[in-house]
């Protein structure tokens, strides 16, 4: 693992102050589905949605594991798992492949609402009869002048109904194959653009989700993230960069799990003594270590390979599959060594497990890991 510096652990531990801020109130927020600006003016003044990006736009210009390993730390420090999940959006739906792929203009114009977070950012990608299947998408953006004109729609928008500015996927050449996929900017009030209304969801359910629609929706050339057709490069980087902020905030909140299950179980007397003495319960948190460790040790490495320019493909599957698998089955275990109390919702414990869910299906299904690998195996 990475020896983490004074400077490092000083900045992980500064914005942990805000923690408890942003965990005000999480389990009515949750149940009432109710995404807070509260927290969100929050979020910006802390200074965490600043991490990635570069000093000229007001970033803190850290390198991609100091990034992690802050985001770790919210995992373990904020219990809001929906508010979580919306700041790595915000970072990695729009800000990510603005910096990489953006024009100057684009640059100037949205990076520094990104990292002050007065600009919330969205990612439209799916469809509702692609799925994980990006390539079958319907939406179309045919080029007319200066602008291009989109049509289609788009479902499973995280931050659809908050957002200011989406990254939308679009065909502009329908026979292209992946090089027929355009990424464009669209802003939120522009005509022809419609914002559906929340869905209501499992889990992650402070993060507001909804479906696009596209009605002969102008949008300016300028507006193209990368280049006409580019659309699967931009996606591509935003995809490494998802899974490794979105899943390391998971690496936290398992930590937070495995820690709260290990002060319990010494606490909790069944039959006149601790149950972590007993070896079913002490197996469960051991099995929460493993998996915990497992999971880390697959981020931060697949992270310094991306780093050093290496082939990272077969590592950011079997991290993705690792660590949200991972999330489901210590959020499970936390349930059963809580009992009775691990089913209340006032614990927080249930609330895990149904947003852990929701990582097994987002960033690519892990379904389509296996895919992956099996392709990279010469398996397919």
């Amino acid at each position: 693992m990475i020896d983490w510096t004074e400077d490092q652990v000083e900045l992980r531990e500064g914005l942990a102050a805000w923690h408890e801020a942003f965990s005000a109130d999480h389990v009515e927020n949750d149940d009432a589905a109710a995404f807070s600006w509260q927290k969100w003016k929050l979020v910006g003044e802390s200074g965490i949605l600043s991490l990635p990006f570069d000093e000229r736009w007001g970033g803190l210009g850290l390198d991609l594991p100091t990034t992690m390993y802050v985001m770790e730390g919210l995992g373990e420090g904020c219990r809001d798992g929906g508010l979580i999940f919306s700041i790595t959006t915000t970072i990695c739906s729009v800000g990510v492949p603005v910096e990489k792929f953006g024009s100057p203009a684009l640059k100037d114009k949205y990076l520094p609402g990104i990292i002050s977070g007065d600009r919330i950012g969205a990612h439209a990608i799916t469809e509702p009869a692609g799925g994980s299947d990006a390539l079958r998408m319907r939406t179309r953006a045919e080029r007319d002048g200066d602008e291009f004109v989109l049509n289609g729609s788009k479902t499973f928008v995280s931050n659809g109904p908050i957002a200011d500015v989406f990254m939308v996927y679009a065909k502009t050449r329908p026979e292209g194959g992946p090089l027929g996929v355009t990424a464009f900017l669209v802003e939120r009030d522009t005509p022809g653009f419609e914002v559906g209304n929340p869905i209501k969801k499992m889990g992650l359910r402070t993060s507001p989700l909804s479906e696009l629609y596209f009605d002969d929706c102008r949008v300016p050339a300028t507006q193209v993230c990368g280049r006409v057709g580019g659309g699967f490069m931009v996606l591509d980087h935003v995809m490494k960069r998802e899974i490794l902020y979105s899943f390391v905030t998971n690496v936290g909140e398992m930590q937070h799990r495995l820690d709260r299950c290990v002060e319990y179980a010494r606490e909790r007397q069944q039959f006149g003594k601790p149950i972590a003495s007993y070896q079913s319960i002490a197996n469960k948190i051991v099995d929460m270590k493993i998996k915990l460790e497992t999971s880390r040790k697959w981020l931060y490495d697949t992270a310094q390979k991306l780093v050093r320019g290496e082939n990272v493909t077969t590592d950011m599957a079997i991290a993705k599959l690792l660590t949200s698998q991972a999330n489901v089955d210590t959020s499970l275990a936390a349930v059963q060594i809580f009992g009775g109390n691990g089913y209340m919702a006032e614990y927080g414990l249930e609330k895990d497990v149904r947003n852990a869910v929701a990582g097994t299906i987002y960033s690519g299904t892990n379904e389509i890991q296996y895919n992956r690998i099996a392709s990279m195996l010469g398996l397919t």
